[in-house]
């Protein structure tokens, strides 16, 4: 379970997010939708351990992130543009990545490869990669370690219709094993197939009982 209690950021005396509270539990797909800079990667940041709020609290599981724990366990995550080393290839990127936690065997690498729809025997490397497969590849280390969060920054983006449908597929497969997901997302056909609960934000708050698309685009 993630909790969020009273959060706000504000760097160099801009309010990046204000009074953010939510809860989100195992086994459910949650959507973060908002403009580009409503505050939905912050968030994510501040989630995942990687910007430390001003105030309030993310508690994964029990634990304090911050305090209790410098950075979110056991989670996958796609934030921003997926970096990788540009002259290795897609496996021996995943291959040193897992070296970090040791979760992740050459076998269990490939088959997510696969799952993703790479071809983990292709030896170019990653600076020839398209953005498609450079997004799959970014979802491959996402999951390759079976990890019970996932943090998914637009995780469809640069992915065609073939694509899409496979990671729709993957995530509800995902979901029904009891993983829990947050997911932002500018399409509404992702948002309305995969989620099960949506927040909306605008200005760094949340909106969640007011949520519509057309309150979104109107901002």
């Amino acid at each position: 379970m993630i909790q969020i209690k009273d959060l706000n950021l504000n760097i160099k005396g801009h309010q990046i997010l204000s009074g953010v509270n939510m809860t989100m539990y195992e086994g459910k797909i949650y959507g973060l939708v908002g403009n580009n800079g409503s505050g939905k990667t912050m968030l994510m940041k501040c989630i995942c351990g990687f910007v430390k709020p001003t105030s309030g609290e993310v508690i994964v599981n029990g634990e304090v992130i911050g305090r209790d724990v410098d950075y979110i366990k056991d989670t996958g995550i796609i934030l921003e543009n997926p970096g990788f080393i540009p002259y290795y290839s897609g496996l021996r990127n995943l291959k040193m990545l897992s070296e970090i936690s040791k979760q992740a065997d050459i076998t269990k690498i490939r088959e997510t490869m696969k799952i993703c729809g790479l071809d983990p025997d292709l030896k170019l490397p990653v600076k020839k990669y398209s953005l498609g497969m450079r997004q799959r590849l970014g979802i491959a280390q996402a999951i390759m370690e079976d990890q019970s969060i996932l943090i998914l920054d637009e995780p469809m983006n640069g992915l065609d219709r073939e694509g899409i449908a496979a990671v729709r597929t993957l995530l509800l497969e995902m979901k029904a094993k009891g993983k829990l997901i947050l997911l932002a997302s500018h399409n509404r056909e992702d948002i309305a197939i995969l989620c099960n609960e949506v927040f909306a934000i605008e200005k760094g708050m949340l909106e969640q009982n007011d949520f519509t698309w057309e309150n979104i685009e109107r901002k």
